[in-house]
C-alpha cells in the first residue's frame, strides 16, 4: 500500500555499535518505509552526551550500509539541535506550559513518602508549579495541568498502534510534569524526539516496543507545540539469555557483520519474516519488503 508523503526514520543512539536489538528496529523502519513507497531517515541521537561513545556514530552508519541500510537524505545529529530545541522550550514557556523546578531526587522522594528504584521512573508530584520558592531553577518541566486546561484535553491520552493496537495512559499519574531541559543542561530525550520528528516531516514512527511508554508524552508534547502526531509501530523487541530486552546494559554484543545476510536473516526472524531466500543482501531485502507489505 503506497503513502504519499510518507516518512519514516532510525534513530540510534552513539552509545556504541548497533547490536541485534537495534539492527532488528533498523531493519523494521526500513522495510515500513520501502513497503509505502516512502522515504527513510537516519538520525543520530546524540543529545545525552556523556553517555556517548567517540566514533560509535561513524560505526553505526558504516553497518548500516553494509546491511544495506542507506538514509534517503544526510544524517541528522542532535548535537547540532541546541537551537531548535531552545525555541521550543520558550515556545512552551510563552504559553504558560512549562517552569522551571529546582527539586532534586530526594526533594521528589521525599514529597512522595518513599525512595525511587535505580531505574524507576518518579512520578513528580508539580511542587514548582507555583513557583521555586527560593530555590535556584534545576531542570524546567511541561506543566500538565495547564496545557490540558488549554487544549481541554482528557485525563488520558490515547493512541492507535498499528501492532498492539489502542493504547492509552495517564501521563499526569504515571510520570506527572516531565523533564524538557534537565538540570545538567542537557535536552530531555522527549523534547529532542518531538522537535526533530516535526522538522524531519516524520509520518510514521517504527520502533521498538520498549519505547511504547514514551509514546503518551511525545504526544501531548506534539500537541502543546501545535505539531502533527506521526502514525505508532512498535515491533518486537529481541530478547537477551535472563528474557531482558537486549542492551549494552545486558550484554549485548556488537553486530558481527561478517555475514551481513546472517545477522539481517536473524533481525528480519524476530520481526515475523521468514529466513532470506536471497543469496545476497538486496535479494534479501527486496523480498522482505514485498512480506511487509502484507503484514502492516
Amino acid at each position: 500500500m503506497k503513502a504519499p508523503g510518507y516518512i519514516g526514520r532510525f534513530a540510534p543512539s552513539p552509545t556504541g555499535a548497533l547490536h541485534a536489538g537495534s539492527l532488528a528496529s533498523a531493519l523494521a523502519s526500513w522495510l515500513d518505509a520501502r513497503a509505502h513507497g516512502g522515504q527513510w531517515l537516519v538520525r543520530i541521537e546524540d543529545v545525552d552526551t556523556p553517555r556517548c561513545v567517540a566514533g560509535a556514530d561513524q560505526t553505526i552508519l558504516q553497518q548500516l550500509e553494509r546491511c544495506g541500510l542507506r538514509s534517503d537524505a544526510p544524517v541528522l545529529w542532535q548535537s547540532q539541535r541546541s537551537a531548535a530545541y531552545q525555541s521550543a522550550l520558550e515556545q512552551l514557556l510563552a504559553q504558560g506550559l512549562a517552569y522551571p523546578c529546582g527539586c532534586s531526587r530526594k526533594d521528589i522522594e521525599a514529597a512522595q513518602g518513599h525512595a525511587t528504584a535505580r531505574h524507576q521512573a518518579q512520578t513528580y508530584p508539580g511542587t514548582c508549579r507555583a513557583g521555586l520558592h527560593g530555590k535556584p531553577a534545576r531542570a524546567w518541566r511541561l506543566h500538565l495541568p495547564a496545557l490540558r486546561q488549554a487544549l481541554t484535553l482528557p485525563e488520558h491520552t490515547d493512541w492507535h498502534d498499528r501492532r498492539l493496537g489502542p493504547q492509552s495512559q495517564d501521563v499526569a499519574q504515571a510520570v506527572g510534569d516531565f523533564v524538557l531541559k534537565r538540570a545538567d543542561g542537557l535536552w530531555a530525550y522527549q523534547l529532542a524526539v518531538v522537535v526533530d520528528d516535526a522538522a524531519q516531516g516524520i509520518t510514521h514512527v517504527v520502533r521498538g516496543q520498549d519505547l511504547t511508554d514514551n509514546t503518551a508524552r511525545q504526544i501531548l508534547l506534539q500537541r502543546a507545540l501545535g505539531l502533527p502526531t506521526p502514525a505508532y509501530l512498535h515491533t518486537p523487541l529481541v530478547l537477551g539469555a535472563n528474557g531482558e530486552k537486549l542492551s549494552k546494559q545486558n550484554g549485548a554484543k556488537p553486530l558481527d557483520l561478517s555475514d551481513p545476510l546472517a545477522a539481517l536473516s536473524a533481525a528480519a526472524e524476530v520481526l515475523g519474516l521468514p529466513a532470506a531466500r536471497g543469496v545476497v543482501v538486496q535479494e534479501a531485502l527486496r523480498e522482505w519488503v514485498g512480506q511487509w507489505a502484507r503484514l502492516w
